[in-house]
């Protein structure tokens, strides 16, 4: 079984397993997913839901992107329906009723940082490595972080366009995480989860594991972050990083240049579309429209070829100049293709409250 879901006492688990694949996300897995977190929500007997990955490598590395690049042609778009129901996921994990408690060890890219850090309870280790991988291989970050990423600031914009994988201390300073616990700890956490009586026993028994992340890496370059956040355009963000000239910034530079140039133009776009968004919901639809019409680019399948299929590392983009990616095609990208969207219940109930330190 690819889920695994169950009852502890009071506590709903939500077992990712496919470690074999790193757990990536299919949509079987999906279905099931959501089957049981609305399961949980809706049981008196669950006070809260635990999420966590199988085996030592990570939560989640992401969707099975091989799948995508394997479809006949005639079957791309079957790919939206992967989109649609994930993306209705990650909006129901943001609403969720009660404490969802998700543990972010190891490695959180792409779709697992949608099952994550929209949650209410998000917890790293010191072996976490989280990332918005997309530009990479020709997509741009999905599963609301164009949401998550537009309210993290210089740091969120930094994660988008540079791919770059960043510590546990990063991301709770950014807010895309709550706490730290040591990965020794993960499994007494988890017995002690199980005896819980009522929503309000999680955030006391977290707070007993929580340890301190350490120096944020990020947080130690704020003017530079800042400066490259002040641009609109992307190469005016890779001129003020370039202009810098630390082996950061330097190193920063270098690795969004090597991006997909529409990738990361489409990126830069959803991301100032989010900053004006009314809700995480607005930032999915936004994103469905533009996956939907990722489908027929170049960019994707040469991305996904060279980082998952060949592992040559040496993409081919094409455009692969910025300067030849003109806005009336990214605007062409953000208009979607017609595709039926993602539909959001209202789920008659508040979200759980956000942690707070």
């Amino acid at each position: 079984m690819d889920l695994i879901a169950s009852r502890a006492g009071r506590l709903g688990r939500i077992l990712l397993n496919r470690p074999q694949a790193l757990n990536t996300l299919t949509l079987p897995l999906v279905r099931e997913f959501r089957r049981a977190l609305d399961q949980f929500g809706a049981d008196d007997g669950v006070s809260a839901a635990l999420v966590t990955g199988a085996g030592a490598r990570g939560l989640c590395a992401g969707g099975d992107v091989r799948f995508l690049y394997e479809l006949d042609a005639s079957q791309k778009l079957l790919f939206a329906d992967f989109w649609r129901e994930e993306y209705e996921l990650n909006a129901r994990i943001a609403s969720f009723p009660k404490p969802y408690v998700v543990i972010m060890d190891g490695i959180v890219m792409g779709g697992g940082v949608g099952i994550s850090a929209h949650g209410n309870r998000r917890i790293t280790t010191e072996r976490s490595r989280i990332a918005m991988p997309e530009v990479g291989i020709g997509f741009f970050p999905d599963v609301g972080a164009s949401w998550l990423l537009s309210r993290a600031g210089a740091v969120g914009l930094y994660m988008a366009l540079s791919a770059a994988s960043v510590t546990a201390a990063d991301v709770i300073d950014a807010g895309l995480a709550d706490l730290m616990i040591h990965s020794r700890d993960i499994e007494r956490l988890i017995e002690e989860l199980s005896t819980i009586e009522r929503a309000e026993d999680v955030d006391r028994t977290l707070r007993r594991f929580a340890r301190q992340p350490g120096a944020s890496m990020l947080s130690s370059c704020p003017r530079l972050l800042a400066e490259g956040a002040a641009h609109e355009t992307v190469a005016d963000v890779i001129a003020a990083f370039a202009r810098e000239g630390s082996e950061f910034s330097l190193r920063a530079a270098e690795e969004i240049r090597s991006k997909s140039p529409t990738a990361l133009k489409v990126t830069r776009a959803l991301l100032q579309r989010a900053a004006r968004a009314p809700d995480l919901e607005t930032c999915l639809t936004n994103e469905f429209k533009a996956a939907c019409r990722m489908l027929e680019t170049h960019d994707l399948y040469e991305g996904i070829r060279a980082a998952i299929i060949d592992k040559d590392r040496r993409p081919k983009w094409s455009p692969d100049r910025l300067d030849a990616v003109s806005d009336e095609a990214v605007e062409d990208i953000l208009a979607g293709d017609g595709t039926a969207p993602p539909t959001f219940k209202n789920w008659n109930s508040s979200p759980y409250s956000r942690w707070e330190s």
